[in-house]
């Protein structure tokens, strides 16, 4: 504050001259390491990568519906946000602790509480009373809602109904505090009106002194319409504003968000008309329920649940089914605001982005039109390239800067570690990181023809890193230049004195655009390249993850997938439709350290393989376990890892069917290889290889994939299967039919280093991946354990160098 002082800035006096700039919200203002508001990981990654987020309340579901009607409409209306291309941030108080975005045990947890003395309204007011007393639950009404979707960067707002000023407002000053915040927080809110009891000319006339934009949907209809009143359609007041689509709503969102406006928007969404309650019987029903709530001494927060109750009763509830309907039809139309709005805020200029999505796409071989944010600009013709290439690597190039923690001796922190909250000395370093670069420089280091396929901003950084590459040798044809607005990736990691990583902070927006078509941006580089290997990083979006790995089966490439980090290593799973019906295939090696493993493994029990009439994958596992050889490896295997790594052996089995070889980085311990061996395996004739070998026992090499043709020809016999059970089963029988063991191998690392050697941890499991990839790329490669064992060789150069990737890792070429 070296500006204005501390008293100016508390009185608000200061920001009177600040520019625009100073006043537009950020994605994210609270932290998520807050002990009073918790944001999911998946809601927190979808704000940070741009993906459309519709805040939902849950008073509905703690104070609207019993348990367990409750979950099957909570579960309804995330699955209609979903379906329209959405993520659902349902926002409550768990526990004391305030929540945007559930985990499924957390949401039922709330839900089951409905109707407990113990669980409240939840709204601005009480939200700190809620969060003090820890055992309290609550369902957050729109006020409440709004303000934690705000805090977490969320725009957009799908509910029900709004409240409003009562009856004789003017005389009880009883006004739903739903306004006022609509008047202070920047949230779009997409509702019905507000209910039909209230004060509908008062209500309009507060929201307009608290400078909140009211507009209502046309809905089909031409000229000016009027406000819905909940339950029907027309409350006879003409409103405000009328807007025609959701494109309409998304561009007000979007302008507002770039002016110093703080107020939020209420779309009014009117409920569809053959669930329109007729409006005169609405309006006999609603004097008579106020006048009940008035004799019954019923008023403030009493007031609207007596009226509700009472509008039921009356109307023999038929208020219920209208309730459901437009509940529903106004989170399918807040949805639908809400992606309109992400292709603003991608496209960065406010222009609409009319470019359709890929989807699932085949490649084209021919070039298309490029869409209008990547650069025109070409890469100088003395670094294009257009051999085929062994290796195409898709992913991440970032702008690495490393600050190694670095105290004086006179310091009083002992601990090696810096302190929080406050600024620490450090050697600070530049250089060009991100996983994808990282990889193809390990690639181009061992001489293996490949191309990088990346985005960079045609900034000063992207241009220089670009031209860097281009330096080295390595073909970056692939690597374009975007013109939107964005930034190029930044890697910021915040090291100890022992270069053990602390925190790190990563900004790779630039490639999480499910708007863009990646097919048609970098399909021709894949058909015109036809690479043996595809290597994919997870900081690409979900979507764009999809088309890369479709794009690599249909030129018969094989894929190396890394998944980067917790947070980001699901996104392989996200966009598969199948993936709870049969055995997919997703690519055919992936190299998880610890952590991404068990997130990997905790995705796939929760969504994955649970509706096939019979589970393949057990059976196959199942062939296994009677070989006590096989339990006694297990064992063993246990007994060396660290107490905290004994999971990996479970979770890389049950994650095989995805990716039949996962090599699990340990860190010290090493790395493990748990791979599907094949029946014509060379390791089933190699000595060495044996001990590591199972499969069932008393039978031969090729017995289980004779066994498994048994179960199939028995299922077909069978009449309690249904059909589509019975194709999943065929269809998984198919893909194993190969497979006739599991080979499992614990490699120790190459060599003990030494504390003082490390320099840094940067790029070291990047390095392992490119060496084990420069060697599976060859005509004629090496056995995968000699190639994980120089993997191994390769990363022990890169943690004692200061690059992200040593070059010394070229000495190893003629080993591979």
């Amino acid at each position: 504050m070296s500006s204005f002082n501390r008293k100016q800035a508390l009185s608000g006096s200061a920001f009177h001259n600040l520019p625009t700039r100073f006043f537009q919200p950020s994605r994210r203002v609270l932290s998520t390491r807050s002990p009073f508001l918790r944001i999911s990981n998946e809601v927190q990654d979808a704000i940070e990568s741009g993906k459309p987020v519709v805040a939902l309340e849950t008073t509905i579901y703690t104070h609207g519906f019993p348990y367990p009607d409750n979950i099957a409409l909570c579960s309804r209306l995330e699955g209609l946000v979903r379906v329209g291309g959405g993520v659902p941030a349902t926002i409550g108080v768990l526990n004391g602790v305030a929540r945007v975005g559930f985990e499924p045990d957390e949401l039922i947890e709330l839900l089951e509480s409905a109707g407990k003395d113990t669980t409240l309204k939840i709204s601005r007011r009480d939200l700190a009373y809620g969060i003090k007393n820890k055992p309290l639950n609550g369902g957050t009404t729109v006020s409440g809602t709004m303000l934690l979707a705000h805090l977490a960067g969320i725009k957009v707002f799908a509910t029900g109904g709004l409240g409003g000023v009562h009856k004789e407002g003017q005389n009880s000053m009883d006004i739903s505090a739903d306004l006022t915040e609509l008047g202070r927080t920047p949230v779009a809110v997409v509702s019905s009106g507000c209910k039909s009891f209230l004060d509908i000319p008062r209500t309009l006339e507060y929201l307009e002194t608290q400078g909140v934009c009211v507009a209502t949907f046309a809905d089909g209809r031409t000229g000016a319409v009027n406000l819905p009143a909940f339950w029907t359609r027309d409350s006879g007041i003409l409103s405000p504003k009328t807007i025609y689509n959701e494109a309409d709503a998304a561009a007000i969102i979007y302008a507002q968000s770039k002016l110093p406006v703080l107020s939020g928007l209420l779309f009014a969404n009117p409920i569809p008309e053959e669930y329109s309650l007729s409006k005169s019987k609405m309006d006999h029903v609603m004097s008579e329920a106020v006048r009940s709530a008035e004799e019954s001494g019923m008023s403030g927060s009493n007031n609207t649940p007596f009226v509700l109750a009472k509008i039921r009763e009356l109307t023999g509830g038929a208020t219920v089914k209208a309730n459901s309907v437009l509940v529903e039809n106004n989170v399918i139309r807040g949805t639908r605001v809400a992606v309109e709005l992400a292709k603003l805020e991608v496209d960065g200029k406010g222009n609409y982005n009319r470019r359709k999505s890929a989807g699932v796409v085949e490649v084209l071989a021919q070039t298309s039109d490029l869409p209008q944010q990547i650069s025109n600009k070409k890469t100088p013709a003395s670094i294009r390239t257009q051999q085929q290439a062994d290796v195409l690597v898709a992913g991440s190039l970032a702008i690495d800067i490393t600050c190694n923690y670095n105290p004086d001796r006179k310091s009083k922190n002992k601990s090696g570690t810096p302190e929080m909250h406050t600024s620490n000395p450090a050697i600070v370093t530049q250089s060009l990181g991100g996983v994808g670069q990282n990889v193809a420089s390990a690639l181009h280091y061992l001489r293996t023809p490949l191309q990088f396929c990346s985005a960079v901003a045609d900034d000063a950084s992207g241009q220089t890193a670009v031209q860097m590459l281009a330096d080295r040798g390595i073909d970056v044809d692939g690597v374009k230049l975007l013109q939107d607005g964005s930034r190029t990736a930044q890697y910021i990691a915040f090291n100890d004195t022992d270069n053990e990583l602390v925190v790190a902070m990563a900004d790779m927006r630039i490639l999480e655009n499910e708007q863009r078509d990646v097919s048609a941006v970098w399909g021709p580089h894949l058909a015109s390249r036809k690479p043996r290997w595809l290597v994919v990083d997870a900081n690409w979006d979900s979507l764009s993850l999809k088309q890369w790995v479709t794009m690599g089966k249909a030129i018969g490439a094989k894929i190396a997938f890394e998944p980067v980090s917790v947070g980001k290593s699901c996104r392989i799973f996200t966009p598969l439709p199948d993936l709870r019906r049969r055995l997919v295939h997703i690519a055919d090696v992936a190299t998880p350290n610890t952590s991404e493993l068990r997130a990997m493994h905790d995705y796939i029990s929760q969504h994955g393989h649970r509706e096939s009439a019979v589970n393949i994958w057990t059976l196959f596992l199942n062939s296994l376990k009677p070989e006590e050889r096989f339990k006694r490896a297990q064992h063993q295997l246990a007994d060396v890892l660290k107490a905290e790594d004994k999971f990996i052996v479970v979770c890389s089995l049950r994650l095989l069917p995805y990716f039949p070889c996962i090599l699990t980085k340990i860190g010290s311990s090493g790395v493990l290889l748990i791979e599907l061996l094949r029946k014509d395996d060379i390791r089933w004739t190699d000595s060495r290889a044996r001990p590591h070998i199972f499969y069932g026992k008393g039978s031969e090499e090729m017995g289980l994939s004779t066994r498994l043709q048994s179960l199939l020809g028995t299922l077909r016999t069978q009449t309690d299967i249904n059909p589509d059970g019975r194709f999943c089963f065929e269809e998984d029988c198919k893909y194993l039919k190969d497979f006739a063991g599991i080979y499992m191998r614990l490699f120790p690392p190459a060599e003990t280093v030494r504390q003082e050697e490390i320099v840094s941890v940067n790029g070291v499991g990047d390095t392992f991946l490119g060496v084990l990839v420069a060697g599976l790329a060859r005509d004629n490669p090496k056995p995968l354990d000699e190639l994980v064992m120089l993997a191994q060789r390769g990363s022990i150069m890169t943690l004692k160098s200061t690059e992200s990737v040593s070059t010394e890792i070229s000495s190893l070429r003629a080993l591979i």
